[in-house]
């Protein structure tokens, strides 16, 4: 692709209002929403819509990936849901582009005796929250998606709970942001540029210097490596490695499934995510192996194995492809959103499990922040300001 900086004026190319680093769906969605608003906007990555949105499964899955302790989160977690259908309509109309976004719902299962207690207990924490879920036989599992195991022992049925293909989405937004205006630098950003204890912006790795009024670090895992960053600032998040297949469901075989469905098996998610265009996506290990993305033997044996255990007809599917992808998290697994200690800087990075279902709520709180300064009242439990050594500067009301 043609890199954007090879126009006439360098000064309007090298300075901008928004400089966002990294050209995930984060970075994205915070770019296109801010060059709406009437920012200069520039994006820095080598390769925008690449990274964690490549290999995700894009389940909007706010109800069925509820955890204990993550009560918070649930609340930003519903609010990016409900934009979701207004989202979707207004970037497929701004791009062009179809993103795969499927209204077909979610069906968690239990396997035994012990997984049926414990998604029993999981339909009664969502109940106290405040949703909706409603709670099948086996019978009434397998009258929904033939194709599960005789075994299935009961299961929660979440009608709200989306999905989107992550790999459309990422490259809906690029073509949002261009048309926006938003100026793509095609390489990485090295350092963090920072005068009289302000963020003026980065130096690329190819040496050009970009300067900017407010710099977005958007980086997913690799958003504490930029070197420059003062230390208090340094965003606590790390990888968490991910394997997800790709399978092909032949037009004889279909629909093979008509929602995602997932399951705990032997302690570990598995989850099925059936596309309108015949891929069936299966996921997702979690693992802590720092920047490693190999895919190996041993996970896609487990993935297979426990989707085997799930749906056994899943043996007979051509197999597509093997990836591996890290997952930003958090001290808390919630995100980081808006300013940070040192004037100029901002993140929206450490989404987690949750990156592809945030996308609309991220978008528009650090588009709030960039033009208003205040991150708007959702948002706010999520400041980086929460992992600060010292809570002097909350300003925000929690």
């Amino acid at each position: 692709m043609q890199s954007s900086h090879t126009g006439q004026h360098p000064d309007i190319n090298t300075s901008s209002d928004v400089l966002v680093v990294g050209g995930g769906i984060i970075g994205l969605v915070t770019a296109w929403r801010a060059a709406q608003r009437g920012l200069r906007t520039a994006v820095a990555d080598p390769e925008p819509g690449g990274g964690a949105a490549q290999v995700a499964a894009g389940m909007l899955a706010a109800v069925t990936e509820l955890h204990y302790g993550e009560e918070t989160l649930l609340g930003l977690n519903l609010a990016s849901a409900e934009r979701y259908p207004a989202f979707v309509a207004e970037l497929e109309a701004a791009s062009g582009r179809d993103t795969g976004y499927r209204t077909c719902g979610t069906l968690a299962v239990a396997l035994d005796a012990d997984d049926r207690a414990h998604l029993r207990e999981l339909h009664g924490f969502q109940r106290r929250s405040g949703l909706s879920s409603e709670w099948l036989s086996g019978r009434e599992c397998r009258r929904l998606e033939p194709m599960l195991a005789p075994g299935v022992r009961g299961g929660l049925r979440v009608d709200g709970d989306h999905q989107i293909d992550p790999r459309r989405l990422a490259a809906a937004l690029v073509t949002a942001c261009e048309r926006a205006g938003v100026v793509f630098h095609r390489a990485f950003a090295d350092r963090l540029t920072v005068v009289r204890d302000r963020a003026t912006g980065v130096v690329l790795a190819d040496g050009r210097a970009l300067s900017a009024d407010q710099t977005v670090l958007a980086g997913g895992s690799l958003s504490g490596r930029l070197a420059g960053l003062p230390t208090d600032v340094v965003p606590p998040v790390r990888p968490v490695k991910g394997q997800v297949l790709r399978l092909t469901v032949p037009r004889p075989y279909a629909p093979f499934l008509s929602r995602s469905v997932r399951a705990v098996v032997r302690g570990s998610d598995v989850y099925l995510v059936p596309r309108e265009n015949g891929e069936l996506v299966v996921g997702a290990t979690s693992e802590e192996q720092g920047w490693d993305t190999t895919v190996t033997a041993g996970g896609v044996y487990e993935l297979l194995r426990d989707a085997h255990e799930l749906v056994p007809g899943i043996t007979e599917l051509p197999f597509a492809e093997a990836r591996a992808g890290l997952r930003p998290a958090s001290p808390d697994n919630a995100p980081l959103l808006g300013p940070t200690a040192l004037p100029g800087l901002h993140l929206a990075t450490g989404h987690y499990r949750n990156g592809v279902l945030l996308t609309p709520v991220t978008g528009d709180a650090m588009a709030d922040v960039l033009t208003t300064g205040e991150l708007p009242e959702v948002a706010r439990p999520f400041t980086p300001r929460r992992f600060s050594p010292a809570p002097v500067r909350q300003e925000q009301p929690a």
